[in-house]
């Protein structure tokens, strides 16, 4: 076992060598070589306000395909530019200015729409605004030009850079994230190995808290492996590019077999003598989880990884036959072979993992059937449609709303600063409500503590550079390391981006004002600072969109996924095709069904902290995503004994039950039929016998029967959770 320490190092080494740390790093180099470079061939005020669209460009620029990257950034410049140059026309006239800023402000947000591509365009062209208030008056025109001309070159030079820099970068981006996925993997293996505890020991009391954990890894593992999935999956053409995407390939199965060990826990928990049979199981996956971790790391630092132990010989030794494991009067599986059948799944898992250290080692062809039948399909599109802007203009669109949130936020902010007597950093308000300010009233709390206690530190650093008189070289750097820690943490822990953020602030306003020392108070910055929170945090509550808006629509989709992907998954078509379109159609569904509950999982997990009177009911909501979950499991289990175990099944005797139980979740899950009291999934399908046979000795046929109809009943309960939650029971 690690030691502590040892512990402590691991994690700062994935950190130094993660992919948003590399991005950061990239991001603050191009800030860096362009702002030095303007300074010694245009001088340092040119230098300051190229770095200014430097720092306007560098939201958007994240890891990404190398397909569209250029266009993924083309906004933040395009529309920052006149925003700029505006603010900067404007700048003796407050009022005016302030005309200028609200409207600005409500169409930026409106960017919001576009989802995670959008949110980094709002945040840059806020800040072309209001880092151009920074800038000093100008006594002419022709040098308000000059300080525009000299933002462009900054920013025209860091899209160039940024897309060179990001293709130069696309293979170590492969590695990193598919490295941070199975990480990923490797927390939601021990979470799931923590299941496993016997009953009698207080971890197993810890139940319900952990599948709350395991329901939000497992919608943190979704938005992981989409992210990967976007670079990892594009033209994967080299021989290491396949690889790669193969091992992607090999985390989603993963997955699903790990689901698929959440059956049959209580039921075995149930009955003693289960408690060696279980620790044994959950040391395993600890053993595993290990292996995927040692996986990760070696990507990282570039070496082969250690080759781990098959454990099958260990899940072969375990004794299924000790007497407390079985009962006389058992109804359905006798628990002894329930527990073989867990072992075994994990034995999948065991298998998989052996894989994916092949394939790392270099010691396994990847399937480049699978890897080229997929790479196309799962790739998100990366140019900008127009539909997200044409579909928001309805009252109860969250983004619409947000951005009329933030444009009232941003006018107060900006008529109050104008009445305070240091008023000179009205700036720094309006910068803390950019930053502040999210689309939900969890995300914004959670920026409000950070952004307090960052900025507190990162005034008392910035104030002690200051105070020494650092030459313009020094205060280049510092600001290129702060640009680096604030880029690369945003989305991971935005404690720290708020301390170099505030550092990054303020030393770029003192080198906007030509290098003369303004007046600063770390005092008057946290004023600053305190009321941008107040304002963001009281305007979080105008115009609320309550996660309990969202959830009726979130629902529809979670449903509507689970049936398609019972369908798809229930369908004999992959195992009689010559091609491989089917199975490509179940990866698809799969897809959607795991991407549907993780937004579900998210606004849930959000609404958490919205006020009592409107959040939504929250006990059936969780009971619709554990079960939602288990329906994955029990089709998983079905989809693996066709694949795998296809020589065992009787094909003809179960696929008029098969296409009875899709047929039958469809009916439970549409969102337009109500779901009928005498309705009951479980006669849908013809039921195996009371006792099923040995699984390992036997035809599977019978427990094909068995999980569809445990998967039909699911479905109904589902249902009735669903109803639940769109139409609660009024309270008197």
């Amino acid at each position: 076992m690690p030691t502590a320490a040892e512990r402590r190092t691991r994690a700062g080494l994935r950190v130094a060598l993660s992919y948003y740390v590399a991005n950061g790093l990239s991001a603050a180099l191009g800030l860096l070589l362009i702002s030095f470079g303007i300074h010694l061939t245009l001088g340092e005020a040119a230098a300051a306000a190229a770095s200014v669209g430097v720092i306007v460009c560098i939201p958007p620029d994240q890891p990404a395909p190398k397909r569209g990257k250029f266009w993924q950034l083309l906004p933040a410049a395009l529309i920052g530019l006149p925003l700029f140059l505006a603010t900067q026309a404007l700048h003796a006239a407050p009022i005016r200015l302030g005309l200028l800023l609200v409207p600005a402000t409500f169409l930026a947000f409106l960017a919001a729409a576009w989802g995670k591509r959008g949110i980094p365009v709002s945040v840059s062209i806020m800040f072309a605004m209001i880092f151009s208030m920074a800038v000093p008056d100008h006594a002419s025109s022709g040098t308000m030009l000059k300080t525009g001309l000299h933002f462009a070159l900054g920013a025209s030079l860091y899209l160039l850079w940024a897309t060179l820099a990001n293709a130069a970068l696309n293979g170590r981006y492969r590695v990193q994230m598919l490295a941070d996925t199975l990480q990923a993997l490797a927390c939601l293996m021990r979470t799931q190995a923590r299941q496993f505890a016997p009953a009698a020991t207080p971890m197993a009391q810890e139940r319900t808290p952990l599948i709350g954990k395991l329901l939000q890894q497992q919608a943190a593992l979704a938005d992981q492996l989409q992210a990967a999935r976007d670079i990892l999956l594009e033209a994967p053409r080299t021989q290491r590019r396949q690889q790669l995407a193969d091992m992607l390939m090999g985390v989603l199965e993963l997955r699903d077999h790990l689901l698929a060990c959440e059956l049959d826990l209580d039921t075995l928990k149930s009955h003693p003598g289960h408690v060696p049979v279980l620790t044994t199981l959950r040391e395993v996956l600890d053993v595993l989880a290990d292996a995927v971790e040692e996986m990760a790391d070696a990507l990282l630092a570039g070496r082969l990884p250690a080759r781990p132990d098959s454990l099958q010989p260990r899940l072969a030794a375990l004794h299924w036959g000790d007497d407390t494991l079985r009962t006389g009067d058992v109804v359905g599986p006798p628990p002894a072979v329930l527990a073989r059948a867990l072992a075994n799944r994990v034995g999948y898992i065991n298998e998989e993992v052996l894989r994916l250290s092949a394939l790392t080692r270099g010691e396994a062809a990847p399937d480049l059937d699978l890897v080229r039948a997929t790479w196309q399909m799962f790739v998100s599109p990366t140019s900008w449609s127009w539909r997200p802007f044409t579909g928001l203009w309805r009252w109860d669109a969250p983004p619409l709303r947000h951005a009329i949130r933030a444009a009232l936020a941003i006018g107060t902010a900006y008529a109050l600063s104008l009445a305070l007597p240091w008023g000179t950093h009205d700036y720094w308000i309006l910068l803390t409500i950019v930053v502040v300010l999210r689309g939900s009233l969890a995300q914004t709390l959670e920026r409000r503590n950070s952004r307090v206690a960052g900025t507190l530190v990162g005034c008392v650093l910035a104030g002690a550079l200051l105070s020494l008189h650092a030459p313009l070289g020094v205060l280049l750097v510092t600001v290129t390391l702060a640009q680096a820690v604030a880029h690369a943490f945003a989305g991971k822990r935005y404690l720290v981006t708020a301390v170099a953020a505030t550092v990054l602030g303020l030393l770029q306003a003192h080198m906007l004002n030509a290098g003369t020392s303004p007046a600063f108070e770390v005092i008057e910055r946290m004023a600053d600072t305190l009321l941008g929170v107040a304002i963001a945090w009281a305007f979080s509550y105008v115009l609320p969109s309550w996660e309990r808006t969202q959830i009726p629509a979130l629902v529809a989709r979670t449903l509507a996924a689970q049936a398609r992907h019972a369908r798809v998954a229930l369908g004999l078509g992959q195992l009689q095709a010559v091609e491989n379109q089917p199975e490509l159609a179940w990866r698809l569904a799969r897809r959607e069904a795991y991407d549907s509950l993780s937004a579900l999982v998210q606004a849930t997990q959000r609404s958490l902290s919205e006020p009592r009177a409107v959040r939504p009911p929250l006990e059936p909501l969780g009971r619709l995503l554990a079960q939602s979950y288990q329906l994955l499991a029990q089709l998983t289990v079905v989809k693996t004994m066709l694949l795998l175990r296809r020589e065992r099944l009787k094909l003809a005797q179960i696929g008029p039950p098969m296409a009875q139980a899709a047929q039958a979740i469809d009916a439970a899950l549409a969102a337009a039929a109500p779901a009928q009291p005498g309705f009951a999934g479980r006669t849908a399908v013809a039921p195996g016998p009371a006792v099923l046979p040995d699984p390992f000795e036997n035809d599977l046929s019978p427990w094909v029967l068995h999980r569809l109809d445990l998967a039909c009943g699911l479905a109904m309960q589902l249902r009735e959770d669903a109803e639940q939650v769109l139409h609660p029971p009024r309270v008197p």
